[in-house]
């Protein structure tokens, strides 16, 4: 990947905002216990657990895809597969995200698709990934501090939420507006050339939004969104609470940490940051779990071995459809990112 991309200011927001989560996810802890937890854990039970559950992670994700790329034309589930493992690999070495655009990229170059309206579906997607966390969120808040925690931290939480929601459904109900505002926004804040680009991607991405068709397809998405969140994503937790050592006294407590543990985490990586979410997952883990009395050093030890497996095994799997596809990341990022090249260019 060429070097222009880390002369993006943003780029090194996220690497300052990962400095400070590290500092703050390590100060106090003793690296020596640190070192211990970690060195006594269960390796193959975690391990056991753990990779399965982020590989089927990766399918579910492919699968719920699909209901939503249906809109721009009928893809296989092994191409969507393969570009979705492809673009966690990207967001794991590269900044700024660049994985949403690399897979679909990825999946416009098998499929010969047009890569802005995919791209559309994957904006859509991050929407309801990101309604998904503030429910579980509201969930929390509302077991735990009553409906005055629900009023005080939920609205937040809420607008958090909606906000993109409600840009998503402009642009799929009223596209000309949103291409009509994304034009005045161009020419207050960017340079006509770049104006034009966003202008082309809002019209070409609003294609992509046509899988919000209801029925059958919102039934889908959500239930593949429940199972990726609530079920296979806490599950890693779990096996890490018994492979640590770590007892809560009941099993219903443990499953409240893991929720809780899973929701902090994925708002957590929803902030900007380095590349592979280091500093803000290990915070995330580490603050969500002493809300149930589990010191610092077990909860950083769970969060940097429940990181470490899913960068891992995300990384590995991408590696390996790249490798089974004679395909070189840098050269798709390079090509997702020039300009004339990105989301913006291509049609149906």
């Amino acid at each position: 990947m060429t070097g222009g991309r880390w002369r993006d200011p943003r780029v090194w927001i996220g690497v300052a905002i990962t400095v400070v989560t590290l500092w703050l996810a390590l100060r106090d802890v003793s690296y020596g216990d640190l070192a211990r937890d970690l060195a006594r854990a269960d390796l193959p039970l975690v391990v056991g657990v753990s990779v399965p559950s982020y590989l089927l992670i990766i399918w579910l994700r492919a699968l719920r895809w699909r209901y939503l790329t249906d809109a721009v034309r009928p893809i296989e589930r092994g191409p969507l597969f393969r570009a979705t493992a492809v673009g966690f690999l990207a967001n794991n070495v590269f900044p700024l995200r660049i994985g949403e655009v690399v897979r679909a990229w990825h999946l416009a170059r098998e499929t010969q698709a047009g890569v802005a309206p995919l791209f559309g579906t994957i904006v859509l997607e991050r929407v309801v990934d990101g309604l998904a966390v503030v429910g579980m969120a509201l969930v929390i808040f509302g077991v735990r501090r009553g409906h005055g925690g629900v009023l005080a931290v939920g609205v937040p939480l809420v607008l958090v939420g909606v906000l993109p929601l409600a840009g998503v459904l402009l642009l799929r109900f009223a596209p000309e507006r949103a291409v009509s505002l994304s034009r005045g926004f161009a020419r207050v804040f960017l340079p006509a050339r770049l104006g034009d680009s966003i202008e082309d991607l809002v019209r070409r991405t609003g294609e992509g939004l046509g899988s919000m068709q209801g029925g059958r397809h919102l039934i889908w998405i959500l239930f593949h969104t429940v199972l990726i969140w609530v079920v296979l994503g806490v599950v890693p937790f779990l096996a890490g609470f018994r492979a640590l050592g770590i007892h809560l006294g009941t099993l219903r407590r443990e499953l409240a940490a893991a929720f809780v543990t899973q929701t902090a985490v994925g708002i957590a990586v929803a902030l900007p940051s380095a590349p592979g979410f280091f500093g803000p997952y290990h915070l995330a883990a580490r603050e969500a779990l002493a809300r149930f009395g589990v010191a610092e050093e077990p909860a950083l030890a769970l969060g940097t071995l429940s990181h470490a497996l899913m960068w891992v095994t995300t990384s590995a799997v991408g590696l390996a459809v790249l490798r089974f596809r004679a395909t070189r990341l840098d050269e798709l990022a390079d090509a997702a990112s020039a300009p004339g090249k990105g989301p913006a260019a291509g049609g149906r």
